[in-house]
């Protein structure tokens, strides 16, 4: 094979890295794409929270120059700036997910690609990527070559 139509050295599988490995690595990647999906949907859910709170705030405040105080100042101490679970504003959700469990979900699967496969990321997908492309054709090659990567 033309070395220059070959991936990268970092993602190459390192001499003595079975199958088994790479794959259980390839799935623990997958797992951390899933919590950083899941992490994204947590800060959305976050900041649409806080819109709401915000756009709840002037319908208060309409519904007051409406001439409905009383409705005004039931929804104004209900709901207005209320937790969203016991105790917690969503900030504080995402700081406990954040410091908690994504912050040891990314250590763990650092940990394992630096002591089984000295800290290389995608080797899996590396892999799928060599057998599923058309060696030697445009747009399937290995790696840019517009110098946005190194060279193997």
């Amino acid at each position: 094979m033309d070395e220059a139509d070959r991936p990268t050295t970092e993602h190459r599988r390192p001499e003595g890295l079975d199958d088994a490995t790479v794959e259980a690595l390839g799935k623990l990647s997958e797992a951390l794409e899933v919590v950083e999906d899941a992490r994204g949907h947590l800060y959305g859910f976050h900041r649409l929270t806080g819109m709401a709170d915000l756009a709840l705030g002037e319908a208060v405040d309409l519904l007051r120059d409406a001439g409905h105080a009383e409705l005004a100042e039931q929804v104004s101490t209900e709901l207005v700036g209320r937790n969203v679970i016991e105790g917690r504003w969503t900030f504080q959700v995402v700081e406990e997910y954040d410091d908690g469990y994504y912050a040891t979900f990314k250590r763990l699967e650092a940990l394992a690609r630096d002591d089984l496969a000295g800290g290389r990321r995608h080797l899996f997908e590396a892999e799928m990527k060599e057998d599923r492309r058309t060696h030697g054709r445009r747009h399937h090659e290995a790696v840019p070559h517009d110098g946005s990567e190194q060279s193997p």
